[in-house]
Parts: C-alpha cells; sequence; structure tokens
C-alpha cells in the first residue's frame, strides 16, 4: 500500500472514530437533557431579582400549589412500575416519591436563584430594564408633575 491510500485509510477512520465518540458524547447527555434545561431555564430565564421580592410577599404561596399539583398529576399519570420508589435503601410509595422529585426540582430551582443573585451570571444574563422603572431612574423624582 502506498502512503496516500494510508493517510485516506488513517482519516476515514479518524472520522468514524469521532463520530462513535459524538455518539456516545450524546448518548450521555441525552437522559439528562430535561435537567440541563430547567437548571438553564432558571438560572438564564428568570430575573430573579424582580422574582424574589414576589415571592417574598406571599408568591411561595402559589409556588407551592404549583407543586403539590405537579405532585399529584405526576403521580397519577406516571406510578413507578413496581408501584414504589427507592431513595438510598428506602422503599416509599408513588406519591411521596414524586414528592421528593419535585421537592429536589424546586430546590434545584431556588439555587439558581441564590447563584444568580449572587453575580455569578452577570457575565451572562442582562435583563432589560422596564420603560417605567426606565423613566422613574431617568427622572430621579426631581420633575415637578404640574406644580
Amino acid at each position: 500500500m502506498d502512503s496516500a491510500a494510508q493517510l485516506v485509510n488513517s482519516l476515514i477512520d479518524l472520522v468514524i472514530a469521532i463520530g462513535n465518540v459524538l455518539l456516545s458524547v450524546v448518548g450521555v447527555i441525552l437522559p439528562w437533557t430535561p435537567l440541563i434545561v430547567w437548571v438553564a431555564f432558571w438560572l438564564l430565564a428568570v430575573n430573579w431579582s424582580k422574582l424574589r421580592p414576589v415571592l417574598l410577599q406571599g408568591g411561595w404561596i402559589g409556588v407551592i400549589f404549583i407543586g403539590l399539583m405537579m405532585v399529584l398529576i405526576w403521580g397519577s399519570i406516571a406510578p413507578p412500575a413496581e408501584g414504589f420508589h427507592h431513595f438510598f435503601g428506602l422503599t416509599v410509595s408513588n406519591y411521596v416519591g414524586k414528592t421528593v422529585y419535585v421537592t429536589i426540582l424546586f430546590s434545584i430551582m431556588f439555587i439558581c436563584g441564590a447563584v444568580q443573585l449572587a453575580g455569578v451570571c452577570d457575565c451572562c444574563v442582562t435583563f432589560p430594564e422596564d420603560e417605567v422603572e426606565a423613566v422613574a431612574h431617568a427622572s430621579h423624582g426631581h420633575d415637578d408633575h404640574g406644580h
């Protein structure tokens, strides 16, 4: 075999190996895609500096009700095959298991909020200022309002 044929065969082998590596990476990442999207949404798409005051003024009650609805609906439409979940050697019922999962999702949500509020994502996340706030900041309350 001449060197040109060896080079072509080596390039073909390299392309096949890269394709196999990409397929393996996709196979590993694909099951985690919903969690990655959940984290990306709460970390990059939600303005936590505006959401936090809403939650502290009673919005947390709505979040609790949404979580309860998530548990009830998820537990009803997707019960585990065996009828129970296994957590750290414990066997729990369907709805208790779904409550654990929803609690974990909410914990991840609030951790994303804490990370954003700490300023870690400032280089990646910028939210446009509302027009009402922009006008209020521009006037600084010093206009005469017709007085």
